[in-house]
């Protein structure tokens, strides 16, 4: 790097905006490539602002915290944002009553598989057991599953590079797999993703339909609860269970 631009770098690291407008600028770059290549989801935004960050503090040698130090009031606004898609939700009460027997079968159903399948297939490719309980929880939104991992014995910020991996390859490869098990129902199509992919996984199923994105929503919230009360006691009894 040029040496002038180099104490103009480090100059402005010190700032803490600096993190929040790096974010905000790789976010919207990433997404006019999404837009210029007509929305297609290999070229998902999140994936794409992720790299461009990632390289960025590589190459000034800018520490990760000292980037979030600045970027943290995006991470506060999650909060916010997830108690808002209720709103998306209230308007698909109707329906939602009328297919609350079969949600509950499948958010039982794909949060016991999202978790269980992980760790069974991290453990059959030899993974050590720290490995194993930071993959359990890789479904669920990022708060959730790190403070799950923590308590199973996982490696919470293992399980975050996880949940966002999950994230994109849902938002990326859900709906294509949606079509090839012609699965049209966008409320199914937002449940299924919402269970799989968390909130990168809900924010592909609002570009899809608000209905797809109101289902995806509950999905992710209702797993999240689901996986935070009962992965520390299931994960326990499996270990037990494939060591006899």
């Amino acid at each position: 790097m040029n040496p002038n631009l180099e104490e103009i770098w480090v100059y402005l690291s010190t700032s803490p905006l600096l993190g929040l407008t790096l974010t905000l600028l790789a976010y919207q770059a990433a997404f006019w490539i999404y837009k210029r290549v007509g929305f297609h989801p290999l070229a998902n935004p999140v994936l794409i602002s992720v790299a461009i960050l990632a390289c960025l503090l590589l190459a000034t040698g800018t520490p990760y915290q000292r980037y979030f130090d600045g970027a943290q009031f995006v991470h506060f606004l999650l909060g916010p944002a997830t108690v808002a898609l209720a709103i998306p939700l209230y308007a698909q009460w109707p329906r939602l009553k009328s297919m609350t027997g079969p949600l509950l079968i499948a958010l039982v159903a794909g949060s016991l598989t999202a978790a269980l399948s992980a760790w069974g297939i991290g453990a059959l490719l030899g993974g050590s057991r720290e490995s194993l309980m930071s993959l359990a929880p890789k479904s669920v939104t990022t708060p959730i599953a790190m403070g799950v991992a923590e308590r199973i014995g996982g490696l919470p910020s293992l399980t975050a590079v996880l949940v966002i991996s999950a994230g994109i390859i849902g938002a990326v490869f859900g709906r294509g797999v949606m079509r090839r098990l012609n699965v049209s129902d966008h409320a199914v199509h937002g449940f299924a993703i919402g269970i799989a992919s968390h909130g990168i996984g809900t924010a592909r199923a609002f570009q899809v339909s608000e209905q797809a994105g109101a289902f995806a929503a509950l999905a992710m919230g209702l797993n999240g609860l689901i996986t935070a009360l009962s992965l520390p006691w299931i994960m326990p009894w499996v270990e037990r269970l494939f060591a006899g």
